[in-house]
């Protein structure tokens, strides 16, 4: 009897595992991607030119930061609805000529020119999708 009930313990375990709390019938359970996913905001940053350049950008609940970054650069992240996307390039010694942009839930938001010694250029916009301005240089 001890066997049995081990093995009827040890497939129900595997059942779980297998097909999360709910079981296979659970059909509104959210997975762990869609969880992430909820409340959020694809926001995708470009910064292109040639040669380097240090970026900064804002991702979920804190700032990235890439020194020297190898152009053309690309970052995809999700911010919480209600954030406020930005990306910034700054130039080095070097100057040189840079766009930014700044896409949010697959539409184009904000670009920005950043030129010259130490150049710099930002663009920001509201995660909602709603435009912030006009392209700026």
């Amino acid at each position: 009897m001890t066997a049995g009930i081990l093995l009827l313990v040890s497939g129900a375990l595997l059942a779980y595992v297998v097909a999360g709390p709910g079981g296979p019938g659970d059909g509104g359970r959210q997975g762990a991607g869609d969880r992430s996913a909820a409340g959020t905001t694809e926001v995708a940053y470009e910064v292109l030119g040639e040669g380097t350049a240090d970026i900064s950008y804002r991702e979920a609940g804190a700032e990235g930061t890439v020194r020297n970054a190898v152009l053309p650069w690309r970052k995809t992240v999700r911010l919480p609805q209600g954030a406020t996307p930005a990306v910034s390039v700054t130039l080095g010694a070097k100057g040189g000529r840079v766009s930014c942009g700044l896409t949010v839930a697959g539409r184009h938001v904000q670009s920005s020119t950043a030129e010259g010694v130490f150049g710099r250029g930002t663009c920001a916009g509201a995660s909602s999708g709603t435009p912030a301005g006009a392209d700026a240089s």
